[in-house]
């Protein structure tokens, strides 16, 4: 394109990304730090050289020193880049670039993009041939047939580390899952489906494979391209590549090919099949049209000419979009992990079954936020999952991994599955580790204390909270009671596709404890307004229910507060389960990164709490973060340092003082600005009197407004996952979302509502144990 030529607003705009602040995409970024001189022994000369010795000892511990367990190259000649053709080595580098995002974003590993100068499959062999020591895996991109053939062929079998040529397989695997999928929905199996492929570049080639290993059978399938149909015989434009292809039949046309098919995959170009060709094939023919940019037939063509159609496109603004990120990643990952020495059939079919397999699965709302609060439910629109499920990689990685193992490529077998899927899940941040060391704590306690805890929903028609509960009864971790009319839960669970089982429904109104509980309410609430009858109307609110039934001792912990604003849905709790002997009730928020934990209070209760409140707050913090194994590093936070003037510095230095007094165990320090509590280069170079000595990991703001607003902000400018808000310093477990909650985080607040639950229950056990030896 000359500088001259007039751009679209949208290629303006891919222009603009590319080029605007840093050019391109990507960057190296050290994985230690480098920024002492000390430092820099280590990382160059003199310190480099104890590895490199080593290594040259032994050649395998090039994983345990270097990158090259996590490095994959994307390599290109630009022979057949999308649908522009071959444009050079040079021009396809965005590309590239952009392909290494994806195995960034999507499975944690790191690429090098590589533009190979070649003018023979020969030479481009031996360029990619020498780069085995560098990489622990090739994967190669926009070669064009006949040619990507040759060299994917030669270099799996002269390269010691996976080689994967995308185009193809990751199509075909992809296309492989939606394919199980569409004819499990219709009804067909693969051993009888009739089958026409147009197209016999790579990704048809591979496609055609992968069907007939999966069970389409052989002389069922009919595979044109530009001259027709590929028969036995045929001279014209044949290679041997498609001479395996070549079908015994007297169709000489893809009209004619079509007549009578169960299946069309089209990868070819746009426009190549019309409506009257389709309503040749048989009852709920399945077309995959997957040309780029443009498909073969657009699905409403499709859907106008063949109504009881199954479409599939290569497009994202289309249903069904065969999309090779749902491949490519998670297949290096699980080849990477084990040090497979190739990606093999039995790999690729073992991914092509976990993506049909999750497809099936219920969509958490997560996905459908990524694509604009759209709803997904397995069937003729939803064959294969979406590419921002983050399910994805969890589901594809083990299972090629133990393919890997089962069939003998795997160099270094995975023993401790539950230990694998937790790295899966670091590779999605912070949160999901955090997440799930609770997860495992939760299981602990529940094995010695012989059950799991009873968790209250009081609003059991919440979609949102149905679907969570689903998924924490397939993580063990509570047992779950909904309180609502069954019939309208019920109804709403089947609007919703949501299974039901293991999910028990209490109707609260005609509960055989609904006037014990209304009594209880009266005799505690009569003296502040509250009289029988206004206590009989309190106890017909879910959430006054729920919350008497954990005073009550009849479950261990709520969630509330997905349909109700906080304070509506915290009144109850404080009303009635209470406020636990000298404890302050106070929101707790928490901040994860990449490398710490920040646990930022009080964020949603006390507007302006006084020193003797913030003392006890930190206190309860601090509980809370020795459970999950951070020694408490407190800072009381105000505009000073040190300076103990009237005001807020005065309140939070009189704060930190009670700490010390109250829990002289603990390391706590302020009046103190934020940036000194968190920066221990800042507190040793300017206060080196301060007893923190170290960043600060619990933050006690002076207020509401600058707590909320403090860790509103972080949540959306800073490279941090939020979460809570938790509601600390109540009797019993019990937790408030916000109405703009996401099952994800229902999901991760019930988690540590649960092992709040168990660890209350551990201290009640032990006090009356206590009490019985008396």
């Amino acid at each position: 394109m000359s500088s001259k030529t007039e751009h679209t607003a949208f290629e303006k705009q891919a222009l603009d990304f590319h080029k605007l602040g840093r050019p391109g995409k990507i960057e190296v970024v050290s994985t230690k730090p480098c920024n002492t001189e000390k430092a820099l022994a280590l990382a160059y000369s003199p310190g480099v050289a104890v590895p490199c010795l080593e290594i040259a000892k032994n050649p395998d511990s090039v994983y345990d020193y270097t990158s090259k367990g996590n490095l994959v190259a994307v390599i290109s000649d630009g022979s057949a880049v999308l649908g522009l053709g071959n444009i050079g080595p040079l021009a396809p580098k965005p590309v590239m670039e952009g392909k290494g995002i994806l195995f960034k974003n999507f499975a944690g590993i790191d690429v090098f993009d590589i533009e190979v100068k070649s003018t023979s499959a020969a030479e481009f062999i031996a360029a990619v041939r020498t780069l085995e020591p560098t990489f622990g895996g090739i994967n190669l991109e926009d070669i064009k047939a006949p040619e990507c053939f040759e060299i994917e062929e030669t270099l799996k079998r002269e390269m010691n580390i996976p080689v994967f040529h995308d185009d193809q397989h990751g199509t075909a695997i992809v296309c492989g899952a939606a394919l199980l999928n569409a004819c499990g929905i219709v009804g067909k199996k693969l051993n009888e489906i009739k089958l026409v492929v147009n197209g016999a570049g790579a990704s048809a080639s591979a496609c055609t494979k992968i069907f007939i290993s999966l069970g389409v059978k052989k002389e069922n399938v009919i595979m044109c391209d530009s001259n027709g149909v590929i028969f036995k015989g045929r001279t014209k434009g044949m290679n041997k590549y498609k001479e395996e292809f070549a079908a015994e039949t007297q169709k000489r046309s893809l009209t004619e090919a079509l007549d009578g098919a169960d299946v069309f995959v089209g990868l070819s170009v746009a426009g190549a099949v019309t409506g009257e060709m389709l309503k040749l094939m048989k009852k709920d023919p399945i077309i995959f049209a997957m040309a780029n940019p443009d498909p073969e037939i657009t699905p409403s063509l499709a859907k106008a000419a063949r109504p009881d159609a199954i479409v599939a496109t290569g497009r994202s603004d289309y249903p069904n979009q065969v999309n090779n990120v749902l491949g490519f990643p998670s297949i290096f990952r699980g080849a990477l992990d084990t040090r497979s020495t190739q990606i093999n059939e039995e790999m690729k079919l073992a991914a092509c079954h976990a993506l049909a397999t999750l497809a099936q699965e219920e969509v958490p709302d997560t996905v459908s936020a990524s694509y604009g609060g759209q709803k997904f439910q397995f069937g003729r629109e939803y064959l294969i999952p979406k590419p921002f499920d983050t399910r994805v990689l969890l589901w594809v990685a083990p299972a090629v991994a133990k393919a890997a193992m089962d069939s003998g490529v795997a160099q270094k077998p995975i023993t401790d599955w539950q230990a694998y899927h937790d790295r899966l899940e670091a590779i999605q941040g912070p949160k999901k580790v955090f997440i799930r060391s609770a997860i495992h704590q939760v299981h602990e306690i529940a094995k010695r204390q012989g059950r799991l805890p009873k968790i209250v929903f009081p609003e059991g028609t919440s979609p949102k909270i149905l679907k969570s509960i689903r998924a924490l009864i397939d993580e063990n971790i509570c047992q779950p009671i909904v309180l609502g009319n069954q019939q309208e839960i019920l109804a709403v669970a089947k609007m919703n596709s949501i299974d039901m089982q293991g999910i028990e429904i209490q109707q609260f109104e005609s509960h055989p404890l609904f006037e014990k509980y209304t009594q209880e309410l009266y005799k505690r609430r009569g003296k502040k307004g509250v009289d029988l009858k206004k206590a009989r109307e309190l106890m017909l609110n879910p959430n006054y229910f729920a919350a008497m039934m954990i005073d009550q001792g009849e479950a261990d912990g709520m969630v509330n507060g997905a349909t109700t604003n906080y304070a509506e849905a915290v009144r109850p709790i404080l009303h009635t389960i209470g406020v636990a002997k000298n404890f302050v009730p106070a929101g707790l928020n928490i901040l994860i990164s990449d490398d710490k934990l920040l646990f930022l209070t009080d964020t949603t209760v006390n507007k302006n709490p006084s020193a003797v409140e913030l003392a006890q707050i930190a206190i309860q913090t601090a509980f809370v973060a020795e459970k999950f194994q951070q020694k408490p590093r407190i800072a009381m936070l105000s505009y000073s340092n040190f300076s103990g003037a009237d005001g807020t510095p005065s309140k939070m230095k009189q704060a930190a003082e009670l700490v010390r007094t109250l829990r002289p165990d603990l390391i706590v320090e302020g009046d103190m600005q934020a940036d000194t509590a968190v920066n221990s280069d800042i507190q040793d170079s300017i206060f080196p009197f301060s007893t923190l000595k170290g960043e600060a990991n619990i933050l006690v703001f002076p207020n509401l407004e600058s707590s909320n607003i403090s860790y509103k902000l972080l949540q959306q400018l800073g490279k941090v996952e939020v979460v809570g808000p938790f509601l600390l310093g109540v009797r019993r477990a019990a937790n408030v979302l916000q109405r703009t909650t996401t099952e994800e985080t229902i999901f991760n607040t019930v988690v540590l509502t649960a092992l709040e639950a168990q660890i209350i229950n551990d201290k009640r056990a032990e006090a009356e144990k206590r009490n019985s030896t008396l």
